[in-house]
């Protein structure tokens, strides 16, 4: 059984170790991520500079590139064979609700799926400690399930992890994503000389979403899973848009009616 372990907030992250140290007692472990914290960098792909990858140690790849790039590295280069799982983590932090859009973390998992391998992103609820032995041991647990189980077509694993020594946390509920509000979440100042520069920052104030959302999840002391899916289409949505269409829709061909013979 081979594993691929990666993450957004770098090859030294103390969650990525204890993920990849718990996740070697049911298989084969490679880590393959970044060589420094690129939180926030979403499902970019580095195009315009080449890619340098140093071997850290047995079967540890430091890669100077995205969450995205690690992975299509390790699969298209690196292992020798493609992994039968991919886990993405442990994020120091939460990825919930619109979190999944712009989080490495959860984009690692996402480009696994596209290459047709099961696959989980893990996050950990936390501020400056983090209870990364109670996420390593629900991300074995999930995993021995996505192992024995599979995972639907084009189906990734969100899991996040409250902030909670093992022992207090609750179980675990399946969840979708819900929506997120912040206040203020443009910072304006100015610097010594004058001049005016912005942080994106801002705090969590609210949420949307409330019938089994991941955040109701996390604040009753459970695991969030939630299973999200590739196709972002709104397929309810279709039919509304049909008379927007223009040109012709090509016509099937038909085959010529034999003439009868007189």
């Amino acid at each position: 059984m081979r594993i691929l372990v990666t993450n957004d907030d770098g090859v030294l992250s103390p969650g990525l170790t204890a993920l990849a140290k718990a996740l070697a007692k049911i298989g084969e472990v490679w880590v393959v991520a970044p060589d420094r914290e690129r939180t926030a960098a979403a499902h970019a792909v580095t195009l315009h500079k080449p890619l340098r990858v140093q071997e850290l140690g047995k079967r540890i790849y430091a890669v100077s590139g995205t969450p995205v790039d690690c992975v299509n590295l390790a699969v298209l280069k690196l292992l020798p064979a493609p992994p039968d799982l991919l886990v993405s983590g442990i994020n120091k932090g939460v990825n919930l609700g619109d979190d999944v859009l712009y989080s490495g973390t959860v984009s690692a998992a996402m480009e696994g799926t596209i290459l047709g391998i099961p696959s989980m992103a893990v996050s950990q609820e936390g501020q400056e400690r983090f209870h990364f032995d109670a996420g390593a041991r629900y991300a074995v647990r999930i995993a021995r399930l996505i192992l024995k189980d599979g995972l639907p077509d084009e189906t990734l694993v969100n899991l996040n992890i409250p902030d909670r020594p093992f022992s207090a946390i609750t179980g675990v509920r399946v969840t979708c994503l819900s929506r997120r509000r912040f206040d203020n979440p443009i910072i304006e100042k100015v610097d010594p000389r004058g001049r005016t520069y912005y942080w994106i920052a801002g705090t969590r104030i609210s949420w949307s979403r409330s019938k089994d959302a991941d955040h109701e999840a996390l604040e009753q002391g459970a695991v969030s899973l939630t299973p999200v899916h590739l196709d972002t289409t709104n397929h309810r949505a279709l039919e509304r848009f049909r008379k927007w269409e223009m040109g012709r829709r090509p016509v099937a061909a038909t085959k010529p009616k034999s003439k009868k013979r007189s």
